[in-house]
């Protein structure tokens, strides 16, 4: 099947814009999945509270790789957050979690309760047919991202002040969809197209 390609049209250090922006061009899909992909590396105690409560029975991992000392196997993070007081939580931190949620208000309860860790909320869908550019809309492919505390689509190890809005379409690429998408943002495509999801 292969992976979308993802093109960064905005970048900015202020979240609720980079998250504005990016519900302005969920706006233009065609059509919009009922589940939206959420990830966060929660790096405080009150971080993960608040996002366990966000999405409660979200599964939480190591965010870097942990072994036990006597065999060396990677340890995975299964306990429950809830019955973690904070001086045994700070002990287990930083942790991740990436969950399939409802579409709704979540996104912005999301926003709220971002840390300084990266984190990301991604919206599948399909762009519109578009033969002005005799561009299509593929249903595996196409959605938008932002991605906050980073700049790659497939959220790398690289942290950065600034929050990226990505546009995803099919697997062979779209330039110039991407373009008229940062246009109707006021923006332009930012940089060379990413592997997306």
């Amino acid at each position: 099947m292969g992976n979308s390609r993802a093109y960064p049209v905005l970048r900015t250090t202020d979240a609720a814009e980079a998250y504005r922006l990016a519900r302005r061009l969920c706006a233009l899909l065609e059509h919009i999945d009922d589940q939206i992909w959420l990830f966060a590396v929660m790096r405080t105690p009150r971080e993960v509270r608040e996002m366990a409560g966000l999405v409660p029975g979200a599964s939480f991992e190591y965010e870097e790789t942990r072994r036990d000392p006597a065999t060396g196997e990677s340890l995975g993070f299964d306990l429950d957050v809830s019955t973690l007081d904070d001086t045994a939580l700070r002990t287990h931190l930083p942790l991740s979690f990436s969950e399939d949620v409802p579409r709704g208000d979540v996104e912005e309860r999301f926003l709220a309760a971002l840390g300084e860790g990266m984190a990301a909320i991604e919206w599948n869908g399909r762009w519109p047919d578009d033969p002005e550019i005799d561009s299509h809309g593929h249903w595996n492919y196409d959605g938008v991202q932002v991605v906050f505390h980073g700049d790659e689509a497939q959220y790398g190890d690289r942290w950065t002040e600034d929050h990226t809005v990505f546009v995803h379409v099919t697997k062979h690429g779209d330039p110039e969809r991407a373009q008229k998408l940062a246009a109707h943002i006021g923006s332009e495509v930012l940089g060379e197209e990413q592997l997306g999801w």
